[in-house]
């Protein structure tokens, strides 16, 4: 069986050279004769693997010394709790709602504060980014929270919310590495790795020093207290070992690729290859306004649930896998992550021109 091309939202599409890579060291790490998966996390092979690896994250994100990278289990989704146990000092958090992760943390803030929704795009199906130029920002907010790139509706954030001085907190989930960043304006920028870095199981989170204190809520498990894992190094207790080390080989495939610069430009020339056909097809059509358009995840229908399905089984077929929409929107989705090349990019269209033809 050949390798398909796989757009999957996450778990996703690896470099092909990283998971050589991890095959060809899956019995024996670097002479230790034993797989990293065997491998005591409290050696001094494992230290120099996380060691490296953040070292390699902290170079291409030019991330500020006074941050902490922390390589944590739980997902994303338990950010959406930890995030207010360690922030929620003056028991007020400000969200902007533009899809079904920031609702959910939205949702789940309001367990330990007063959680304000101050922008949405709910009313359109999340088809859109809120203007964000002058919200209603709550004066005794502890931060204000945004999902950055929406993995379901394919909407991403071309400029930051005007925070009006409030910290902002970022899921970057779906857009972690796919560009340049400035870390600085954030105070914490966090994302599952299942999308555009590594295998599933583990979340990094990007924070500032400042934020990072024992005044906590009240009830806040050790486990899920930020000042747990930045003071341990993130070896508190057994880390995603695994996990780390794959994700380690990215970072240093992203390296010999050229860093983040290039690739956006790849990921923009990926993407407008996908968005310039749906634009010009009679049958296709993308789902998002033009300029809120994400570069990793794109949406689109043609307007016919059984097309759709026909679509994707026959997709599926010609090596072009998991472009079925997620179960609460239907359609298709196109997820092209750095890992996802040109030639997949250029496949799908091809694919979607004969499709058109045969079913005009």
């Amino acid at each position: 069986m050949s390798r398909v091309y796989n757009f999957s939202a996450g778990p996703a599409v690896l470099p092909e050279e990283v998971l050589k890579e991890v095959a060809d060291e899956m019995l024996d790490y670097n002479g230790t004769g034993m797989s990293v998966m065997e491998m005591s996390h409290r050696s001094a092979a494992f230290q120099e693997i996380i060691d490296t690896a953040e070292k390699d994250l902290r170079d291409l994100m030019h991330i500020p010394d006074n941050y902490k990278v922390l390589f944590l289990q739980g997902g994303a989704s338990q950010q959406f709790a930890m995030i207010p146990m360690n922030l929620m000092k003056n028991k007020v958090a400000d969200y902007i709602v533009t899809g079904q992760w920031a609702k959910k943390a939205y949702q789940e803030a309001q367990k330990y504060g007063k959680a304000n929704k101050i922008a949405s795009s709910e009313d359109k199906t999340f088809s859109y980014i809120p203007d964000c130029s002058d919200l209603p920002v709550s004066p005794d907010a502890d931060y204000v929270y945004i999902c950055e790139n929406n993995t379901i509706y394919g909407t991403k954030f071309k400029e930051l919310p005007n925070t009006k001085g409030k910290t902002l907190v970022a899921d970057v989930s779906s857009c972690f590495l796919s560009e340049p960043v400035d870390v600085s304006k954030y105070g914490i920028i966090y994302g599952g790795v299942q999308k555009n870095i590594g295998p599933a199981g583990m979340v990094i989170v990007i924070i500032r020093e400042d934020l990072i204190t024992e005044d906590v809520l009240p009830g806040t498990p050790t486990m899920l207290t930020y000042k747990t894992h930045a003071d341990a190094g993130s070896l508190y207790n057994t880390p995603n070992a695994y996990c780390i080390y794959v994700c380690g080989k990215v970072f240093k495939w992203l390296k010999s690729m050229g860093g983040l610069e290039e690739m956006k430009r790849r990921n923009e020339e990926k993407a407008k290859i996908l968005y310039d056909f749906l634009d010009s097809s009679s049958l296709f059509k993308g789902t998002v306004v033009p300029k809120d358009r994400s570069l990793m995840n794109v949406p689109f229908v043609t307007g016919d649930k059984e097309m759709d399905a026909k679509f994707v089984k026959e997709a599926a077929a010609a090596g072009l896998v998991n472009l079925k929409g997620h179960r609460s929107v239907g359609g298709m989705r196109a997820s092209i992550y750095n890992a996802m090349p040109k030639a997949g990019v250029e496949a799908l269209v091809a694919f979607m021109k004969k499709f058109e033809e045969e079913n005009a």
